[in-house]
């Protein structure tokens, strides 16, 4: 159990969107804990809960005015320790989303900081004194749009924020502020928590003489963040002393873990997590957004595994396919796939194939789809502002649906603070429970079959060379292997064996005198000695 997290199906709450108690709207932490039942139904081992931290959510959430107490929209402290027990109950582990790479303009540590420069914790948050002509103190910008630098006048001198405004980030070079993150850590640790997500965990921090970043000449992207090569801002080399210091924490007591979200691309966040992840004194597990991206074809997915193992070879590695932050995988890869309902237990057959420690967000079990918002029901803050080339994220946020007919398909009595439409009532839990072909029922059968194959939760992985779009791997363990064989398309495909095998699991696909028939988006795992010779039609 010390290391329960190694193979763990992490399941993430975003907790406004999951289930309302109170009537107003907004989901609660009663309401997650009502809900539990179906997230041990699914086979999950943990929980990861977005944040439920006091906040004045400009950022929903990730603006944290207090780090020790629950923000009165989602409940108590005494409802989290109902939740903490109720989840312990059903064998579910606790993850909560820890934001300390930045705090919220309102917590009392900015209130003062920004007071003048000689009060107790002037030296708190990042500041800087303009350039002589007033301007910034470099060209660092913000993730949201604009400088990451905001004028103080009661300071003379601008602090720098890597997102809102709203979210002043923390001086992490300052012992002080180490010390108090991590006694706000040591009181979630207390109340029984199980792990932490680390939010940017490549943030914490930046250079202290403040140089330019250079440019990025490969930027395309309608973002103007992405014209930047942000080596000065953020994945600093000092991160590592800091995350030993968490570590070191979290080793203090029983079966706990970290993994962090490393908010970069392509091969920098593949190099990121092998770093924070090596040996045993950094964090325990990396969650990247690598496969969050629309790439959907054989080489990326090997890239990203082989980019981390061999890395570091005693890393580890957390995989997802959605979560808050982007549009939901069913309707991002959709030109790949024929139906999406095909495509979403491809997905589940993916991802429970892969190496290391897997996260399900909240109704891809479902197979939902993201949600066509207009921009009168925005909350989004970079859709707000961007509107209409940057979509924001609230059409992956919308609440879960989980009796058909209900009242706003039981989400709440009250008016959803995101709106339900009908293209997502249409899969709601109630409806695909009573089916025994849904992908609700895909999603359990895969998990289940994962947990019972010791080669797919902790073995090793050798990928095989087949064309594209044929993405091919053994996962082999105590002298037991199995082939995963995956086709990336809406295509037929079909592969030749060198010898007698046999299909397990829940396969999509056909054998038969040593010839493996996939239909599209199909997929199979292969017990025996047989190995793949060549594609053929």
């Amino acid at each position: 159990m010390a290391e329960w997290w190694r193979d763990a199906v992490i399941y993430q709450i975003y907790p406004r969107s999951f289930q309302d108690s109170d009537g107003d709207g907004i989901g609660d932490l009663p309401g997650i804990t009502r809900r539990l039942d179906h997230v041990a139904a699914l086979g999950a081992d943990a929980i990861w809960l977005s944040p439920i931290f006091t906040s004045p959510m400009k950022d929903m959430g990730y603006d944290v005015s207090n780090y020790t107490d629950i923000d009165p929209l989602f409940g108590t402290l005494a409802d989290f320790d109902a939740l903490v027990a109720r989840a312990h109950e059903l064998g579910i582990k606790v993850i909560i989303d820890k934001v300390i790479s930045h705090s919220s303009d309102k917590h009392p540590w900015f209130a003062e900081s920004r007071r003048d420069r000689t009060n107790p914790r002037a030296d708190w948050y990042v500041w800087a004194d303009p350039k002589p002509d007033g301007t910034p103190p470099n060209n660092w910008p913000s993730v949201f749009g604009g400088p990451a630098w905001e004028w103080e006048p009661r300071r003379r001198q601008y602090y720098m924020h890597n997102f809102l405004i709203e979210q002043p980030d923390l001086n992490v070079w300052n012992p002080e502020v180490q010390v108090a993150l991590l006694d706000a850590m040591r009181f979630w640790l207390e109340r029984g928590v199980d792990g932490f997500r680390l939010d940017t965990v490549n943030y914490y921090f930046h250079d202290r003489d403040l140089r330019d970043n250079p440019p990025n000449p490969k930027h395309t992207g309608p973002d103007t963040f992405g014209f930047q090569l942000h080596i000065h801002s953020k994945n600093r080399p000092e991160n590592i002393a800091f995350l030993r210091r968490l570590r070191a924490l979290t080793d203090e007591y029983d079966a706990r873990m970290m993994v962090g979200e490393v908010g970069d691309g392509g091969q920098a966040a593949i190099d990121i997590m092998a770093e924070y992840t090596m040996g045993e004194d950094r964090l325990h597990m990396c969650y990247s957004f690598e496969m969050l991206s629309p790439d959907f074809t054989p080489a990326h997915f090997r890239r990203a595994i082989e980019g981390v193992r061999l890395g570091a070879p005693d890393g580890h590695s957390c995989w997802s396919f959605s979560n808050h932050d982007v549009v939901r995988h069913v309707t991002r890869w959709a030109a790949h796939a024929l139906d999406p309902d095909v495509l979403a237990r491809q997905a589940i057959a993916m991802l429970c194939s892969f190496p290391g420690a897997i996260c399900l967000y909240q109704g891809e079990e479902l197979g939902q789809t993201e949600a066509e918002l207009v921009y009168e029901e925005l909350t989004d803050p970079p859709a707000l502002r961007f509107w209409p080339e940057i979509k924001g994220r609230d059409g992956c946020r919308t609440p879960m649906v989980w009796e058909a007919t209900a009242l706003n398909g039981g989400f709440s009595q009250g008016k959803p603070w995101l709106p339900i439409k009908s293209a997502q009532a249409a899969r709601a839990v109630d409806l695909q429970a009573a089916q025994a072909d849904s992908v609700l029922s895909a999603y359990q059968k895969t998990i289940a079959f994962r947990k019972s194959q010791p080669a797919l939760r902790w073995g090793d992985i050798a990928f095989l060379d087949l064309p594209e779009p044929l993405l091919a791997f053994t996962r082999e363990h105590g002298g037991e292997r199995l082939t995963c064989v995956f086709n990336l398309s809406g295509n037929p495909a079909s592969l030749k064996l060198a010898s007698d095998a046999a299909l397990c699991g829940p396969s999509v696909a056909t054998l038969k005198a040593h010839r493996l028939d996939l239909p599209a988006n199909g997929f199979a795992w292969i017990s025996g000695e047989g190995s793949i010779l060549r594609a053929g039609r």
